[in-house]
């Protein structure tokens, strides 16, 4: 039976036969070519579906595994990271790049934060959210790391996921700059990454205790 293709970054279907891929398009921003060019690439190995995911990417459903290394090849794109224990998306929102709601400047954030931390090995999978509105449409509050923009700035929260036993991030800090942000996501990455658990980080959160978990990445 076959498993999953980290190295190709592929996952297993249902059929246990063939593969998806996902290429990585941060925060689904992507250009008339690029889309072509899947949708091309597609065609050509006779991919069973187009799947747009929550996570911003679009899948590439239906692959013959002997297809695999000419697939990425011709789509010159590195694999999203959607497998492992790793950062895995970085979900964001148009902001004020786009969007007549926008407080912040999502778009901005979010890629700086991809460009870092995308496919970043950790304890257990993360994913960040980050939103230029209350509004939340990059889903913050479920997020192991949620931004959230604000007219004073960014409120940060940590801990949320959407997995089998639903959580809601915790608001750690409010009125941030880009910045501040940016500095306050490496100090949890690293504290977390050099703990020694295997826990997601909102239940090595629940086990440290909040407040000494902020302590401890000076919040």
């Amino acid at each position: 039976m076959k498993d999953n293709l980290p190295e190709k970054g592929a996952i297993v279907q249902r059929d246990r036969e063939t593969y998806a891929i996902a290429p990585h398009l941060p925060g689904g921003l992507v250009d008339p070519a690029t889309l072509r060019n899947i949708a091309n690439v597609a065609e050509k190995y006779g991919a069973a579906a187009l799947k747009m995911t929550s996570a911003q990417r679009i899948a590439i459903v239906g692959l013959k595994e002997e297809d695999l290394d000419n697939v990425w090849a011709d789509l010159g794109i590195k694999p999203g990271a959607a497998i492992g224990l790793c950062v895995r998306s970085v979900k964001f929102c148009p902001g004020t790049t786009f969007c007549k709601q926008g407080k912040q400047d999502a778009v901005s954030l979010g890629l700086k934060l991809d460009e870092k931390y995308h496919g970043m090995p950790m304890p257990s999978k993360l994913k960040m959210g980050v939103c230029g509105c209350p509004n939340s449409c990059a889903e913050p509050a479920i997020k192991d790391i949620g931004v959230m923009g604000t007219a004073k700035g960014y409120n940060l929260m940590v801990g949320g996921s959407a997995a089998a036993t639903p959580r809601l991030a915790e608001v750690v800090a409010k009125a941030l700059s880009e910045d501040e942000v940016l500095d306050a996501v490496d100090r949890i990455i690293t504290f977390y990454k050099n703990s020694g658990t295997k826990k997601r980080l909102g239940k090595f959160i629940e086990d440290t205790g909040l407040e000494e978990f902020k302590k401890q990445v000076g919040l």
